[in-house]
């Protein structure tokens, strides 16, 4: 058996190696680029030692060596890769060996590394009349879609409840009109529309758009690199990809900025001590001459980080940490919520952090996926994942303001649902971004930020009074009818949404309110905008993923159509790219379900 696995294992390498990417988009060609490149399975030669400031010594980082082994990734087009598996099976047996069993040959939505992606516990259906109330916090993060995408493109689905659907929705911009009123800093619109997912169910969007500010007119900025340059960091995706991206990063600087780096491995030590933004023959040489080798003290280079934000503190200004790694934290401070904590409380000096993560499925103790989203969500900041130079163009230069520039605080949603209209409701994500109802009008409960430009949306399925599919039956016993039941009754209001906000340096919110009305439900989907139905097409995709127990009436097909119609512009082509995930999902799923026992197929097709 050893033997057919190596030579399975290394006829399957070679027909992934030769196969090419297929697609339409730039971004899947900058991927196959970089899948290429780490699939190159040679020993990294370790480059000089990096050259330290004069004032710190070369003591203050001392780097164990470490010779990680390189990370062997199987990307590629789903259905050309079950093929091929397929092809070779068939081979095998014409041979006469002994062809592989069905579990071992399908790819499993099963974790197969150390990974931490935390499980979500999807939002239930809510009734109106007795919790009429729904409150959440803004996100802005989109790492969870780039990990996704990551996943499936290697032949995997994510494990059952790992996927942020709201962080799917996100990862997209929609055509959202911006603000006009100089006092405000965002926008927002509702739309309201029938729903994909269910028969006779409604599908309410909430979009907000904020003020946009070009790179050129974004102020000083104040930018600590922090790098994880442990052993773990050596395989093309990581370390390599990552200089690209700063590379990137610094060609958006100018004079006015500054620019710091520290790396940490097993220590810690300063490379860049607020260099001008615009030095980039300092920066790309202090940036070329990082190597991978050793732990992951990551704490400790945290402490060195902050300590340089502070050193070059900007009044009014851009004062952020960024870091970037590909792992946990397993030496120094590795306590989860210590570190959560520490950032938190940084925070309130108006030093920022944002968190960008390289690589899966390697590194001490995996990639800890729900380390950095939380770190930057305690932290005034946003979560990227980089998996490709493309997606580093797309935080670091085209979304840069966006990414440093918070234009508004701790921004809060609540919406009132109108029993005598709503008979139930579902909010769609935001699972961690919950809030009490109280904590609503409490200025010193933290919330999301939003960074110019950015848009977000949120989605809510609801039933109406009259719907004959209520998946909660009415309580014998209720209260009789009041004056204001009846009066609520009268109104035409479906919902009354409110806002909270802190403007930039205030400290008291400021409230904005928005009735819904039973005016704007549109009588069939396809009236409804673009925006809506591609936004309805991406949270149906991560509620598949999760295996959503509310979704009955769609499945990968209807959600490949619903996507298709809704194209708009795609400048970037990113729309175009989701299309292209969604069939290799459906192919996966397909894949998995094959495998599966009928009873547990059953179920998930029919959970009820």
């Amino acid at each position: 058996m050893k033997d057919y696995q190596q030579a399975f294992n290394q006829s399957l390498l070679a027909l992934i190696i030769s196969s090419t990417m297929v697609g339409g988009c730039a971004q899947e060609s900058n991927d196959s680029t970089q899948r290429q490149q780490a699939q190159t399975h040679t020993a990294m030669s370790h480059p000089a030692p990096i050259a330290t400031p004069k004032d710190v010594p070369v003591s203050d980082y001392q780097l164990k060596p470490h010779h990680a082994e390189m990370e062997l990734s199987a990307p590629g087009q789903a259905q050309r890769l079950v093929k091929e598996r397929q092809q070779f099976n068939q081979a095998k047996t014409m041979a006469g060996v002994m062809p592989m069993h069905r579990d071992e040959r399908h790819l499993s939505s099963a974790p197969i590394n150390n990974d931490k992606f935390a499980s979500v516990v999807q939002n239930g259906n809510m009734v109106a009349a007795e919790t009429p109330v729904s409150t959440f916090s803004i996100d802005v993060d989109t790492g969870s879609y780039s990990t996704t995408r990551r996943l499936i493109n290697q032949g995997q689905l994510p494990a059952k409840n790992s996927v942020r659907v709201e962080e799917l929705i996100n990862y997209f911009s929609y055509d959202y009109p911006a603000p006009t009123d100089a006092d405000v800093p965002f926008n927002v619109t509702t739309e309201l529309a029938p729903s994909p997912y269910n028969q006779d169910t409604q599908l309410l969007r909430i979009g907000i758009k904020g003020y946009d500010i070009a790179t050129g007119q974004l102020g000083a900025s104040n930018l600590v690199l922090l790098l994880d340059v442990s052993g773990s960091m050596s395989s093309n995706d990581k370390l390599p990809l990552l200089k690209q991206a700063l590379l990137m990063l610094s060609q958006q600087l100018s004079a006015q900025d500054k620019v710091s780096i520290v790396v940490y491995a097993g220590a810690s030590g300063v490379v860049l001590d607020g260099v001008a933004g615009n030095d980039f023959t300092a920066i790309s040489s202090a940036l070329n001459q990082l190597n991978a080798q050793g732990g992951t003290n990551g704490s400790q280079g945290l402490q060195l980080a902050y300590q340089l934000a502070q050193k070059h503190f900007i009044e009014n200004g851009i004062n952020r940490v960024i870091l970037a790694t590909d792992g946990d934290f397993n030496l120094g401070m590795t306590n989860h919520q210590q570190l959560v904590d520490y950032v938190a409380a940084h925070s309130k000096t108006g030093i920022g952090l944002s968190t960008l993560g390289f690589g899966l499925g390697s590194g001490n103790g995996g990639y800890n996926d729900h380390l950095l989203e939380q770190l930057s969500n305690k932290a005034n900041g946003q979560y990227a994942y980089i998996d490709t130079l493309n997606e580093a163009r797309k935080v670091l230069v085209d979304q840069l303001s966006a990414t440093l520039l918070t234009i508004a605080h701790d921004v809060k949603v609540q919406i009132e649902f109108n029993p005598a209209m709503v008979s139930e409701y579902r909010l769609i994500g935001y699972e961690n971004r919950l809030l009490n109802r109280s904590d609503f009008n409490n200025d010193a409960v933290d919330a999301g930020e939003i960074g110019a430009g950015h848009s977000v949306t949120a989605l809510y399925e609801l039933r109406y009074n009259d719907s004959q599919n209520k998946l909660i039956d009415p309580l014998r016993y209720r209260a009789s009818t009041t004056t204001d039941d009846k009066a609520r009754a009268v109104s035409d209001e479906v919902a009354f949404l409110k806002l909270r906000y802190k403007a930039i340096g205030g400290q008291a919110s400021q409230l904005l309110t928005y009735p819904i009305t039973k005016q704007q439900q549109l009588s069939h989907l396809h009236q409804a905008s673009d925006d809506l139905r591609f936004a309805a097409a991406v949270a149906g995709f991560g509620q598949l993923l999760n295996h959503n127990h509310y979704v009955h009436d769609t499945d990968y097909a209807k959600l490949i159509t619903l996507a298709e119609s809704a194209m708009g512009q795609d400048r970037f082509g990113y729309r175009h790219e989701f299309v292209q995930l969604l069939k290799n999902a459906k192919v996966l799923s397909m894949q998995s379900a094959e495998a599966m026992p009928a009873s547990q197929v059953a179920k998930r097709v029919n959970p009820h």
